[in-house]
């Protein structure tokens, strides 16, 4: 592997573990965060705890030769459920906006939210382009 295949990878990791972190050391924050987006309180609590714990298991798999297709895989997917719910937030389409994200995130708007999660998904295809799936030998 080339230096450069290595930077989809190290891009996603910094996302993930920073994001992933950041709720768990600002963990009240966080939580009240769930609870005022626009779905049942109780999905809120599971995603208080889950949301964290997968962006670094993500983090995890995209750190290892051997997981890191599967990483790409899951970057991509829960980038574009995160990117579907800020579009579907910046197009009006819930009765009440909720409130941001947060870190970095937060000063960001939906519209430079939606552009820079889009990006990452951009970025987690190229990387999942450059890495093949690696079976296990039987």
């Amino acid at each position: 592997m080339n230096e450069v295949s290595k930077i989809p990878s190290a891009l996603l990791i910094l996302l993930w573990v920073y994001t992933g972190m950041d709720k768990l050391i600002r963990w009240e924050d966080s939580r009240k965060a769930f609870h005022n987006q626009t779905f049942p309180e109780e999905l809120a609590e599971i995603l208080t705890y889950a949301v964290p714990i997968i962006e670094l298991l993500i983090a995890g798999l995209l750190l290892f030769t051997i997981s890191r297709w599967w990483g790409y895989l899951s970057s991509i997917l829960l980038l574009t459920v995160f990117t579907t719910y800020v579009g579907l937030i910046w197009v009006g389409a819930f009765p009440r906006v909720p409130c941001n994200c947060a870190g970095i995130i937060n000063s960001m708007g939906w519209a430079e939210h939606f552009i820079t999660n889009s990006m990452f998904i951009v970025v987690a295809i190229i990387g999942l382009h450059q890495t093949p799936l690696k079976k296990p030998k039987a």
